[in-house]
């Protein structure tokens, strides 16, 4: 979900790009009004992204994109017609035709292995190959823009992408790497980090979440007392916050979340028990006292799923199917357990990217600012093709700032990518930058394809991720930590020229360019 107010409506379309709030939300600075004066449009014209969301709002939960109101302009019907028709055209070819892409398994290998011993991947691009898929296949299904994708399966290793035996063993193998680290008297935290960022084994993720996080000590004879602790320390934040008569200051903070909540991840049954919703309804709530400065906001409740999820697998039977899973059948003890850890590592995981939520989000705003100028220098083309077609990045890479893309990856995706935000040693706020880069480049072919501005955002919001695996997230990191070791700390030689020369993946490439414009 993106940051938006639940009230909003149609008639709500002419307000300023930053809603603001005139309640009192514990916190926040009071903005004060400054409505700004309506002006005279051309009903026949159409370049903004509220035309676009307007003509195909049959696609779209208009609740959930308030953030891309910029403008007020009308929309002719002829527009409305063309825009709604290639909707209809899309979804047909996307049920009909689905595509995938697959990576080799010698540059996987190569990338991974490089990765590994903490060396700089090759510089060459890493490319994928697209392949049609079998049009019968059951995971052949309708996806709708900006709607989290359905998980299934009763454990959150991607069936589809092993090879039987071979990812056993695989699994078996880094298994066994994990387990005499994690059970050494003094755990080596960088040791932990290396391992865990191409992947953590399902049955050590949760212990190895904690830890990364920073909720558990590395100490081994200590973990046991914190847990005990810190769990404990929970429940009297819920007895004094939540179970009590709430102060005036917090209502409209309440509120919010309790409108929120029913509306998250509508595609996935686990999240619609009222069981599951009470608990994150109290996490979010809870933390956003704990934390005036920023409050909530909404599209938190998207980064307390994965932690959720994890720590849901640890206490959940095998073989059940994960979706229709009855939280409510466990002891209570067991899901005080599953709340107090989700709520302890979403804090310390929200502590490095906490200017994302202030008052106008300012972090988020900064961080679309470096994407723009990151893909103008990588990719040219791609960048020039946008701005033509009137696609500003903050229409489409808000959501992946402020959501950490849970809502553009299917989620056994986005917990084997957090996997790697949480192995990152500095922190993953500016990494995330670079698999936003990666993620982008990812579907350069097909943006390029795009002749106007519906087809651009109907491909931005709706990016066919619903068959990725581990092997397309795996590739995803590998191409953001080589972007992040090229262009982190060499910003000034990157620019484009006065001869217009750009960023060339191949040496031999340059020196053929400058040859041909000096003549020789």
């Amino acid at each position: 979900m993106d940051t938006i107010g639940d009230n909003f409506t149609n008639s709500d379309a002419k307000v300023s790009f930053w809603k603001k709030n005139t309640k009192a939300v514990p916190g926040r600075p009071s903005p004060t009004n400054n409505p700004r004066e309506s002006r005279q449009k051309n009903p026949m014209s159409s370049t903004s992204f509220q035309d676009f969301q307007e003509s195909v709002n049959d696609a779209w939960d208009v609740g959930d994109d308030e953030f891309c109101m910029v403008s007020d302009v009308k929309i002719s019907r002829k527009v409305a017609r063309s825009a709604a028709l290639s909707v209809i055209n899309s979804h047909q070819h996307t049920s009909s035709v689905p595509q995938q892409f697959s990576i080799s398994e010698e540059k996987k290998i190569e990338a991974m292995q490089s990765l590994a011993a903490g060396r700089a991947p090759s510089t060459f691009l890493i490319q994928c190959e697209s392949e049609v898929q079998n049009p019968r296949s059951p995971v052949a299904h309708r996806q709708y823009p900006g709607k989290p994708h359905m998980y299934r399966g009763a454990t959150l290793m991607d069936k589809s992408s092993t090879v039987g035996k071979d990812s056993a063993d695989s699994e078996m193998s880094k298994l066994e790497k994990f387990q005499p680290l994690l059970e050494t008297s003094l755990l080596n935290l960088e040791d932990l980090r290396q391992l865990s960022w191409s992947g953590v084994p399902i049955r050590v993720r949760p212990v190895t979440w904690r830890l990364l996080s920073g909720y558990l000590p590395a100490s081994l004879e200590r973990r046991q007392q914190v847990l005990v602790r810190k769990r404990m320390d929970y429940c009297n934040l819920v007895k004094q916050y939540y179970d009590t008569e709430r102060d005036e200051a917090y209502q409209e903070t309440y509120r919010q979340i309790h409108i929120d909540i029913p509306r998250m991840s509508p595609l996935i049954a686990l999240f619609q028990q009222k069981t599951v919703q009470e608990m994150f309804e109290r996490i979010l709530f809870i933390w956003a006292i704990r934390h005036p400065a920023s409050g909530y906001v909404q599209g938190m409740n998207d980064l307390v799923t994965p932690f959720y999820i994890v720590f849901l697998q640890e206490v959940m039977p095998d073989g059940i199917d994960f979706d229709n899973y009855d939280v409510s059948s466990l002891s209570k003890e067991q899901r005080d357990i599953i709340e107090s850890d989700s709520f302890w590592c979403l804090a310390k995981f929200l502590d490095g990217i906490q200017d994302n939520y202030i008052f106008a989000q300012l972090g988020i705003q900064h961080k679309v600012n470096q994407l723009k100028e990151l893909i103008q220098r990588i990719d040219g083309p791609l960048h020039q093709h946008l701005q033509n077609h009137g696609v500003d990045y903050l229409q489409f890479s808000f959501r992946w700032m402020n959501n950490l893309l849970t809502r553009e990856l299917p989620l056994r995706c986005t917990i084997r990518l957090w996997d790697t935000y949480l192995a990152e040693s500095d922190g993953f706020a500016s990494f995330q930058l670079y698999v936003c880069a990666a993620f982008l480049l990812n579907w350069r072919r097909e943006l390029l394809l795009e002749r106007d501005f519906q087809g651009l955002m109907l491909m931005l919001q709706n990016l066919p991720t619903h068959n990725w695996s581990d092997s397309e997230i795996s590739m995803l990191v590998a191409e953001a930590y080589r972007l992040k070791f090229t262009f982190a700390d060499a910003p000034n030689h990157l620019q484009t020229t006065k001869r217009g020369l750009r960023l060339l993946s191949s040496s031999a490439e340059l020196r053929f360019i400058l040859s041909t414009s000096m003549g020789t």
